[in-house]
């Protein structure tokens, strides 16, 4: 009698099964039949439910991209999750994407981590008309304090004599250049959005750029990408996530005090700085949808903050770690720095065009280092193609420019640090075309001219006082961070005065 139970129970657990078996295959033929049959660019097969997370889980997605970019070409896709993603990796797609269609790709997906670090607000990850008119605005009023022009090239120039006075302080000494290019950086935005600058030693301002750091690491780690998967439960629970908001709250604190002094002294005849400009757009602005509030000023300030200082600091950073690993390429820019300059007198921008070798090794710096390897992404305003696929409304397309700058029909060694990528056979500096650090159309960098003027002259000004070393016995590595500007992973050299 009990071997009758058991068997049938058997023969209904078989049944069961085979229905289990039936729908799991059923379920991937459907899956199979809409990744093949939906026009959309190929990529990995992905399976129902989960997509493609089992391959990339939550490893550095700068590693796992680019190699789905390379078998699959241009524009991909990829699903996380169920959700389609386009990755857009090729530089024709890009212009045919930002450029020749912009207004289509101007959006921003929804993310929660995003969402709680700027509740939509700001410059970033902003959209619609009230980004148009804040981003307008930005470098409207970033131009007429002097991005591009000769007054700015001086704060610049003083600020480039600050940092080499402090790195004579180091008297050669092993140190991590990470603070000191940091503050650098970030006084240059300070003086165009606050209207003052820092002390190199005051803590709190380490403090600040740590925060905004932090904030901006986020939603590319693995507890910012935890947080998009869970909100609702990674509100609850402790990690590094809670340690950034809670940091963000003080940055923002922050930005209230500052922008409470402006109001107390400000005179509106005579603006100072961005926040002064932006209180005066405030009371002026007769357009409620552009949102010029106290708020969007807070979260226009810390994207200016923090995307003004991140990327260029880092990638400053990226050059003396390259130049204390390649002493050739730092004696040969050292020399021309020399027979053009001098060791006497400033660098200025116009000496561009007499420094060629030197000009190559700043824009192989950021082709090499490619700080910004991702691109925030964006959502199509409406069904599209690029390259022939299928882009439907409100899919996430993820911009890299890793593959880009990359290229081995572009470059001749993609792979090593080679700044004759960027010289013609007569030792001339030529541009490329596909070199596109600061993206291309309407959601390119605002802040790309001050980016350059700033590379060129500090860079510069550095190679012409010091020669950067490793510490005696040291191998300097090349492992970066994962952010949305990434940094060599902590390092020390010495800095040798000349």
């Amino acid at each position: 009698m009990t071997s009758e139970i058991i068997s049938q129970l058997m023969g209904e657990w078989m049944d069961v099964q085979g229905i289990l078996i039936f729908l799991c295959v059923l379920l991937l033929v459907k899956n199979m039949l809409d990744f093949r049959f939906n026009n959309m660019p190929p990529g990995p097969f992905p399976l129902p439910f989960i997509g493609n997370l089992m391959s990339i889980g939550f490893n550095d997605p700068m590693e796992i991209f680019p190699k789905i970019a390379e078998r699959y070409g241009g524009v991909s896709t990829v699903y996380l999750g169920r959700r389609p993603c386009i990755l857009l990796t090729g530089y024709e797609a890009f212009k045919e994407a930002f450029v020749e269609q912009a207004d289509v790709f101007t959006e921003r997906p929804f993310f929660p981590v995003n969402d709680r670090i700027c509740n939509g607000k700001g410059l970033i990850f902003s959209g619609g008309h009230m980004w148009r008119q804040q981003r307008r605005f930005a470098v409207a009023t970033l131009k007429y304090f002097g991005v591009g022009k000769k007054t700015l090239e001086n704060s610049i120039l003083q600020e480039c004599q600050f940092v080499c006075d402090a790195l004579r302080v180091e008297r050669g000494l092993p140190f991590n250049p990470h603070d000191l290019l940091n503050c650098a950086v970030g006084n240059i935005i300070c003086s165009l959005v606050f209207g003052h600058k820092f002390e190199y030693d005051d803590q709190r301002f380490f403090q600040l750029l740590k925060y905004s750091d932090d904030t901006f690491k986020l939603p590319i780690n693995r507890w910012g990408r935890l947080y998009n998967e869970f909100p609702t439960l990674m509100s609850f629970l402790p990690g590094q996530h809670q340690t950034t908001f809670a940091n963000l709250s003080k940055l923002k604190i922050f930005f209230q005090e500052e922008i409470q002094k402006h109001r107390e002294d400000r005179n509106p005849s005579s603006p100072r700085d961005y926040i002064d400009c932006y209180l005066d757009e405030i009371e002026k602005s007769k357009d409620s949808e552009a949102e010029f509030t106290e708020e969007n000023l807070i979260h226009c300030l810390l994207d200016l903050f923090g995307a003004g200082t991140e990327s260029t600091s880092k990638s400053l950073s990226w050059g003396l770690l390259y130049m204390a690993k390649y002493p050739e390429v730092q004696e040969k820019v050292q020399a021309e720095i020399d027979h053009v300059i001098g060791q006497t007198r400033q660098p200025l921008m116009e000496d561009r065009t007499h420094l060629p070798y030197t000009y190559a090794v700043i824009h192989e710096v950021q082709r090499f280092a490619n700080v910004l390897a991702f691109i925030p992404p964006r959502v199509a305003c409406r069904d599209t193609t690029v390259a022939g696929y299928l882009i439907p409304k409100g899919v996430m397309v993820l911009p890299m420019l890793k593959p880009i700058l990359e290229d081995k029909n572009e470059y001749s060694a993609p792979h090593e640090f080679n700044p004759t990528h960027f010289l013609d056979e007569n030792g001339k500096f030529q541009k490329r075309e596909n070199f596109i650090p600061f993206s291309i159309g309407k959601r390119m960098c605002s802040g790309e001219q001050l980016a350059r003027m700033e590379l060129f002259l500090l860079f510069v000004s550095l190679m012409q006082n010091f020669t950067f070393l490793p510490p005696e016995g040291e191998t300097l590595s090349l492992k970066r961070t994962v952010a949305l500007a990434s940094a060599p992973q902590p390092f020390r050299i010495r800095a040798i005065p000349r």
